[in-house]
């Protein structure tokens, strides 16, 4: 199997904190003080919200490339819940902002494609809806 996509996460000071990487990369994961934890880090429903948030973000970027948009910011929010023990999250859902410098139409088409590719939520979509709920597309195009 390739490892072009191994992390690994070892636990630090007995746990439940734990460190995570993925090459020279480092984050802390830990569970909520009301959970037993520690407090000192990400949960594991943060961590993959925010792998949603991370996907979408680079892959609107990916395709603004191929594109020929230049983005010059954007910024998402995403929600979802995890009901109770042994539960997949709710529906995922997503509201971003796109600034470049392509009409509100190329935007929105932009936007439109990331959300058909973009490959974490697509990986999800068999047990959870992923979706993008709000969308602000400012455009700078002359």
């Amino acid at each position: 199997m390739s490892d072009a996509y191994r992390v690994e996460m070892r636990t630090v000071a007995g746990g439940p904190t734990a460190l995570g990487s993925a090459g020279p990369h480092t984050l802390v994961v830990d569970r909520p003080i009301v959970a037993g934890g520690h407090g000192r880090g990400f949960s594991g429903g943060q961590l993959l919200y925010l792998s949603v948030a991370a996907c979408i973000s680079n892959d609107l970027y990916r395709e603004a490339g191929a594109r020929g948009i230049t983005l010059s910011d954007v910024a998402l929010t995403v929600d979802g819940d995890f009901p109770g023990r042994g539960q997949a999250s709710t529906p995922i859902e997503i509201s971003l902002e796109v600034t470049g410098d392509a009409s509100q139409e190329d935007l929105a088409e932009l936007v439109d494609e990331v959300e058909r590719v973009a490959e974490i939520p697509a990986s999800l979509r068999g047990t959870t809806l992923v979706r993008i709920v709000s969308r602000r597309l400012n455009s700078t195009a002359r």
